[in-house]
């Protein structure tokens, strides 16, 4: 009997999302994740828990992938100096990553095509793309903030990335992902168009 108590609990659990959200809260429903999530430009510099990295870029790896070859690295930064770094190469590179200096980290998605269903470049880039789409998801999730900063297709920014953090020539960074604790400065915009939609045919 006491077995089936616990079996049942534990489901109880599991169904209101307390095993993962914490006792007496409850996971955030898909749809106001997906509505809410925006692009943060403004953080208070506070740092963000390892934990939480790590559930975002597991985030990213469940994302789909074109033969489930899963052509993607992620470099994960938390140094203060590194950060730094970044922002300075990147918007010396025109690129406009100036937040990272306020940012507690930064997680950088890079694309493999060697190893992309038919070592094709177009896969590598849509499937680490699909990657990044969840790692911003999974911030939003977290109450946290992030942005896509691109690095690729700019060589510049590529090459500045690379030579930073030690990326092979063979592999793309695809971008650059501030991630921090937002001001809430930033809020998400309805992008909605009715005429946007067909419905059956063009």
């Amino acid at each position: 009997m006491k077995k089936l108590i616990v079996a049942a609990v534990l489901l109880s659990m599991l169904n209101t999302g307390a095993l993962y959200a914490g006792e007496g809260v409850k996971m955030k429903d898909t749809f106001d994740v997906i509505f809410a999530r925006k692009s943060v430009r403004h953080f208070t510099g506070k740092a963000v828990d390892k934990a939480d990295l790590d559930k975002m870029v597991r985030a990213g790896m469940a994302a789909p992938t074109a033969v489930n070859m899963q052509p993607w690295s992620f470099v994960v930064i938390t140094d203060r100096p590194k950060l730094d770094k970044l922002a300075e190469a990147l918007t010396v590179a025109k690129a406009h990553a100036q937040m990272l200096s306020k940012a507690g980290a930064a997680i950088i998605v890079c694309a493999e095509p060697a190893k992309a269903f038919g070592a094709s470049q177009d896969f590598a880039i849509i499937d680490a793309s699909l990657a990044s789409e969840n790692i911003l998801l999974a911030a939003e999730a977290l109450d946290l903030g992030a942005l896509w900063t691109a690095a690729y297709p700019d060589r510049e920014r590529m090459q500045a990335v690379r030579d930073i953090l030690a990326i092979p020539e063979n592999v793309i960074p695809l971008n650059v992902i501030p991630v921090g604790h937002p001001t809430g400065e930033d809020k998400p915009k309805d992008k909605y168009k009715k005429e946007k939609l067909h419905w059956e045919k063009w």
